[in-house]
């Protein structure tokens, strides 16, 4: 047992709500007026902008405000991107205070969802898809031999499709991509069942109860968009390109 006298211990349900005060200065960096925004979640920041002299103006004051409470941006784990009508133009180059230039990039993670350049918003499952197929295989080579069919289902039900659809419910998804994932669970579903006929497979689905991402993900948009419009905290950007 020990006394602590400042901070914080890890793992504290204070942690979180203090972390929150301690950064607060910098969820009010933003100017609608001038389309500057800032967006928290514990210490991922995100920053957007109209063009790209405000976004330096906003990364600058962002890096002074860190600064003032013996924080600072990682370089190394920072970038930029562009998505508009212009995004196939060359950028010019966002520095830091300290000298070191933010790489122009095609895609970029945030909170575990890979936003796309693009003329307009989109998110890219092309790593929700592997990460998938890895999740299902692991569960084939440890239960394959071992477990029912039942219990290897279940199992990618719950374990499984989670991560195929992680934040895809706030992702505005071309109908094209939203079959890209229903292929892909039916793909798990005629390596588990033997059979590449689709027919059995859906008779498989509707036997056992899977929802294909399709299903879900309606489900789940609706739940979303119900919990945003009713929370009177939460403030939409609707357009900032």
């Amino acid at each position: 047992m020990f006394q602590v006298f400042t901070r914080v211990r890890q793992g504290s349900v204070l942690s979180p709500v203090l972390f929150s005060v301690y950064i607060d200065g910098i969820s009010k960096l933003h100017d609608p007026n001038n389309g500057a925004y800032a967006i928290l979640y514990a210490d991922d920041i995100l920053l957007m902008s109209h063009s790209i002299s405000t976004l330096q103006t906003l990364l600058t004051t962002c890096e002074n405000e860190l600064d003032t409470i013996g924080m600072a941006i990682n370089t190394r784990k920072s970038c930029c991107i562009c998505v508009g009508p212009r995004h196939n133009f060359p950028c010019a180059a966002i520095n830091t205070n300290d000298g070191s230039k933010l790489l122009w990039s095609e895609e970029l993670r945030y909170l575990g969802v890979f936003i796309v350049r693009c003329a307009s918003f989109r998110c890219s499952i092309d790593y929700a898809k592997r990460s998938f197929y890895r999740a299902a295989n692991g569960i084939y080579a440890k239960l394959g031999r071992l477990a029912s069919e039942e219990v290897i289902l279940e199992l990618i039900m719950q374990k499984c499709i989670p991560v195929l659809l992680y934040g895809l419910e706030a992702c505005d998804l071309p109908e094209r991509t939203i079959q890209s994932l229903d292929f892909s669970v039916n793909r798990v579903l005629m390596k588990l069942f033997k059979s590449s006929n689709i027919e059995i497979i859906a008779e498989c689905r509707n036997h056992f109860g899977v929802e294909l991402p399709s299903v879900q993900l309606a489900k789940r948009f609706k739940k979303f968009s119900d919990k945003i419009c009713n929370n009177d905290c939460v403030t939409l950007v609707y357009d900032i390109s």
